[in-house]
Parts: structure tokens; C-alpha cells; sequence
């Protein structure tokens, strides 16, 4: 199987947070949307709720071999393959989140916090390496860049912890978090969380905003301003949902903003940003 075989249609609008949107330079936009959709193709094999694990981790090393050079026949991969070379860029960023989609075929559940973040080290934080990298900014900003990330990921984890485990058997949330409330995977199952499994997404929540605190700074460190102003729209949005983790319940009520929402919360975060020095 192909990647295009096992595509799952969805696109960096039908993403949780703005993908290489109009704040981004038009000059940065083609190398960043080639990334994404690498990523988005990959991630859809790994994802597919019926492929066999065999195609989904022939499927993932065709695009790794795509990436390097090694066969032409995937589309994704040959166009960032062109995109780097064009940019003067590795793939190092790239072949992490193979790494991660390879794990999510191979491994289903997760021990503790640092099990998790380790994933966020394949998962999530390459993502926002390859963009600050993309836009020559200092490597000194990536530890900022990488809490920011991590806690992207462990948002959607939680937002989407019913889903993960019914359509694929994956569970992110960590097992001493579920053993710490008295919680058991066998709570995703049902419509509504239990309180148990209430405390535990609040304890995580509460985690996840610790790493946003981490990043804090991140978008006034940012060189370019209309990146800076991305990253604030991206925090302020992170750190709405993780309020909305405090309080809703993600097996029986919406987490995810809508757009009307998501617009009222970036906004402001957008002109505040564009107007700091």
C-alpha cells in the first residue's frame, strides 16, 4: 500500500491549531505546507484503522526512503526532499516523525509522563524545530519551542482519548496517571468519563500547563515578527483548551474551539504581539 491508498482526506485546515497560515511569509509558507503534508501522509498510514501493521510500517519506510533519496514514488516525500535541497535543510526533522508514527504502529500504551514526553521528543517537537529553522531562527529558542509543542500534542491527546483508544486500541494517557485516581482504560469506553477519569485528564491538563509556562516567552524571542505573532495565536489557543480540559469533559461534551471561537481568542493574542517590539 501507498500512502495516497491510505489517505485519510483530512487537510492543515482540519488541523487543532494554525498550520503555516496567512501570519506566516509567503516565502516561508511552500517549505513548511511540503512538511506538513509529509507529516499529514504519514501520519494517515500510521492512523488507518484497517491496514495491517505490516503495509502501515512498509507504508512509513517508503516515505523515510522517499525522504533520503532512496525511491521516488511517493509524491509527499519527493516534493520536502525538493523543498529541503531548495533550502539548504536536512531531513533530520522529517525522519523523527517517521520514528514517531512508527511508534504509534508498535506501541500502545504509555507508562508515565516521561514515557509521554519522550514521544513528544519524536511527535511533536521536530514540528516546531523545522519551522523555526525554516525561518533562520536561533536554536536557542527550541527548548521553548519544544514545551510548546509537547503540550500541543498533549492536548490532543486528551481531547481525543475516547476516539484514540475505540478506533485504534491507543491510549496516551499515562498508565500511573489512570492508577493514581483509581481510573482504568476500560473508562474510555464509556459515554460519559467517570470522576476518576475526570481527575485524571484535570491532573494532565494541569501538567500540560506547566509546559506552557515553559514557553512562555517563546513568541517575544522569535526574530520575525509575523512568526512571533503565530506562536502567540498558538499559545493563546493551547492555553484556552487546557482550561477547557479543566472543565469539560472530553467523552461527552466539545473541547475543540470552533472557528468563531478560535478567532476570538487569536485575535487579540495576534494584536497584542504585533504591537510589542
Amino acid at each position: 500500500m501507498t500512502a495516497a491508498t491510505l489517505a485519510s482526506g483530512k487537510g492543515h485546515r482540519d488541523e487543532n491549531f494554525p498550520v503555516a497560515s496567512r501570519l506566516i511569509s509567503p516565502r516561508h509558507r511552500a517549505p513548511i505546507m511540503a512538511f506538513y503534508r509529509f507529516a499529514r501522509a504519514a501520519d494517515d498510514i500510521a492512523d488507518h484503522p484497517s491496514a495491517a501493521e505490516r503495509d502501515k510500517l512498509l507504508g512509513l519506510k517508503a516515505m523515510a526512503e522517499g525522504l533520503v533519496g532512496q525511491r521516488d514514488d511517493e509524491p509527499t516525500a519527493l516534493a520536502l526532499r525538493e523543498a529541503l535541497r531548495e533550502h539548504g535543510l536536512e531531513p533530520r526533522h522529517a525522519l523523527d516523525l517517521i520514528a514517531a508514527f512508527t511508534q504509534d504502529v508498535t506501541k500502545l500504551r504509555y507508562a508515565d509522563w516521561d514515557d509521554l514526553i519522550d514521544y513528544c521528543r519524536l511527535s511533536a517537537m521536530p514540528v516546531g524545530r523545522f519551522v523555526l529553522d525554516v525561518h533562520g531562527e536561533s536554536r536557542a529558542t527550541w527548548p521553548m519551542s519544544d514545551a510548546l509543542c509537547a503540550a500541543l500534542q498533549v492536548i490532543n491527546h486528551l481531547q481525543d482519548c475516547a476516539k484514540d483508544h475505540r478506533e485504534l486500541d491507543r491510549v496516551y494517557i499515562p498508565a500511573d496517571a489512570l492508577a493514581a485516581t483509581g481510573a482504568s482504560i476500560e473508562d474510555l469506553d464509556k459515554p460519559a468519563a467517570t470522576a476518576a477519569l475526570r481527575q485524571t485528564i484535570i491532573d494532565l491538563a494541569q501538567r500540560t500547563s506547566l509546559l506552557l509556562d515553559e514557553a512562555e516567552g517563546f513568541s517575544r524571542a522569535i526574530a520575525d515578527r509575523r512568526l512571533g505573532v503565530e506562536v502567540a495565536v498558538i499559545q493563546a489557543l493551547a492555553r484556552d483548551l487546557v482550561a477547557r480540559l479543566r472543565t469539560r469533559d472530553p467523552l461527552s461534551e466539545r473541547v475543540h474551539h470552533g472557528k468563531l471561537e478560535a478567532l476570538a481568542i487569536a485575535a487579540p493574542a495576534a494584536a497584542r504581539r504585533a504591537l510589542q517590539r
